[in-house]
């Protein structure tokens, strides 16, 4: 049986918090029975959801805070006033030690700043970075940031490469996975200088990365790498095109399958290979987007998900712990040798 896992939840946070929060916690516990649930948020609706369900509040410790972060909120202000909002208390049960994780279906830009500040970064690593993975024709790929760091850097983006490579190995289970920064071509001469600099980096690191170079925006659905690194913009900016990607063909095909008749009727024949398709790039399966380099695990729901995608959510954030995710990033960058003793001036040492 798996250890008993708590992980701390913002059911204040999302566009329908707290009943398709409480509903995710639902799903997840039919899933992962041995973990118990902290729920911060206001007690008097989130025991009353839990009353209809005793099965659910067996594993549920409800804590009170009538302060919630509100989607609009600026990340300065919940920094400066939000110290008893359900998000800043959730995440600062991991802090206490009192859960493994936290998870939230609130603000981002609120989420990143309270764990940043709540949780600090791991020893050597500058900037934490949102990883979200993608469905490819192979199977799935890690990518990261998809917008918590607008500009980087070759050191961010060379701290990205290792904390991504990671993951792959320690929560995706893949022996030698394989690194590529995102770029406008392939070829070595193309690019800015921070993602020059930062495939030289890992070139020279002495680490056993698995480095194919640089890759293109359709490699990240071909699949050509495991794990496609980039800096927040550009990152955010390919999430969003392949979430809009996505609903416009499936608004094309729902429109095509009704023009005619014979549209109909072959819906009818493609309906089982169709609904496999949808099963596998429903965005609710990869919803959890995971702050990597965090001393603490953090994950962000998306805001709008249903109980199904936030279950899902949960799921990363218990991946991340049972896999001992950010004990390995440790052991990582301890093998990295500071050519300075500012930390953000890293050179890999040997091994």
């Amino acid at each position: 049986m798996s250890a008993p896992v708590t992980i701390a939840i913002d059911a204040m946070g999302g566009d329908a918090a707290p009943g398709i929060v409480v509903d995710g916690v639902r799903l997840a516990h039919e899933r992962l029975p041995h973990v118990h649930f902290l729920l911060f948020g206001d007690a008097v609706q989130v025991e009353a959801l839990l009353d209809r369900q005793p099965h659910l509040k067996a594993v549920c410790t409800v804590r009170h805070t009538d302060e919630a972060v509100a989607n609009e909120d600026k990340p300065s202000q919940v920094l400066r006033n939000g110290r008893r909002s359900s998000m800043w208390l959730a995440v600062d049960a991991v802090h206490k030690g009192e859960a493994a994780g936290v998870v939230s279906a609130g603000n981002t830009g609120a989420l990143m700043a309270v764990s940043k500040f709540v949780l600090r970064t791991l020893p050597g690593i500058d900037r934490p970075a949102i990883a979200g993975l993608f469905p490819t024709v192979r199977g799935e790929t890690v990518m990261l940031d998809l917008g918590a760091n607008v500009d980087c850097d070759a050191n961010n983006l060379f701290q990205f490469a290792v904390m991504g490579e990671v993951f792959a190995r320690a929560v995706l289970g893949l022996e030698n996975p394989t690194i590529g920064i995102l770029n406008v071509g392939a070829e070595e001469l193309k690019g800015n200088e921070a993602v020059k600099s930062a495939a030289t980096r890992i070139r020279e690191s002495g680490l056993p990365i698995r480095f194919h170079g640089f890759v293109e925006g359709n490699d990240i659905c071909e699949g050509t790498v495991d794990v496609v690194v980039t800096d927040g913009f550009t990152g955010n900016i390919a999430l969003k095109t392949a979430e809009g990607t996505v609903r416009l063909y499936s608004a094309l095909l729902r429109e095509g399958f009704k023009n005619s008749l014979l549209a109909k009727v072959g819906y009818l024949f493609a309906r089982h290979a169709l609904t496999k398709v949808k099963v596998r790039i429903d965005p609710r399966r990869y919803n959890g987007a995971m702050f990597l380099g965090l001393n603490g695990i953090a994950v962000k729901s998306h805001g709008g998900t249903d109980a199904f995608g936030f279950a899902n959510a949960i799921g990363v954030a218990v991946d991340l712990v049972s896999h001992g995710y950010n004990d390995r990033i440790r052991k990582e960058f301890a093998r990295l040798n500071p050519a300075e003793p500012s930390s953000s001036q890293i050179v890999a040492g040997s091994r």
